[in-house]
C-alpha cells in the first residue's frame, strides 16, 4: 500500500452526494440513491449524532464515511462509534485512502471521548472484510439474530 499525498480529508458535503453514489454503484453495480440520500441528510441534520467524513484526491472525491454514534447501545454506558457507511473509488484503493478515512473518525472519537468502534459487513464482501480485519476489526461476542415479521410460528 502506498500513501497518497495528493489526498486531504474533510467533512462529508451535502453536494458529495452525486460522487458517494457514483462510488457505491461502482463497487456494488447498482445505484443506492435514495439510501445514501436520506442517510447524508440525517446525518448533516443531526452533527452531534454522526461522524462524517470524505477522501479528496485531486479535487476529486474519492471515499467517504459515516458513523453513527451510539450510547446505551445494549444496556452497556458509554458510547460507540458504528461505521455504518464507508467506501473507496475502486480506482483509488490500495493508497491508504481508507486508512485516512478511518484516522479521521478515530479523530473525532477521541475528541468526544468514544473509545469504541463497530462496523459490520456482509459476508460476501471480502474485500470490506479484509480492510476491516486489516485495521484491527475483530469478531465482536455479540450474536446477531433476524427474523422476518411474516413469521407467526412462536
Amino acid at each position: 500500500m502506498t500513501q497518497d499525498t495528493s489526498t486531504t480529508i474533510r467533512a462529508l458535503q451535502a453536494d458529495d452526494l452525486d460522487r458517494v453514489v457514483a462510488i457505491d454503484e461502482k463497487t456494488l453495480g447498482r445505484p443506492r440513491r435514495a439510501f445514501y440520500e436520506k442517510r447524508l441528510n440525517t446525518a448533516l441534520a443531526f452533527p452531534d449524532s454522526f461522524i462524517v467524513v470524505a477522501a479528496e484526491t485531486e479535487g476529486k472525491l474519492t471515499g467517504f464515511g459515516i458513523a453513527r454514534i451510539q450510547t446505551g447501545e445494549f444496556g452497556e454506558a458509554g458510547s460507540a462509534a458504528v461505521l455504518d457507511i464507508f467506501g473507496v473509488d475502486p480506482d483509488y484503493r490500495k493508497h491508504g485512502i481508507g486508512h485516512q478515512l478511518l484516522e479521521a473518525v478515530e479523530d473525532v472519537m477521541r475528541r468526544k471521548d468514544i473509545h469504541e468502534m463497530r462496523s459490520q459487513a456482509e459476508w460476501g464482501e471480502t474485500a470490506m472484510a479484509g480492510f476491516l480485519a486489516s485495521v484491527g476489526f475483530e469478531m465482536a461476542p455479540l450474536m446477531i439474530m433476524e427474523r422476518g415479521t411474516d413469521q407467526r410460528d412462536f
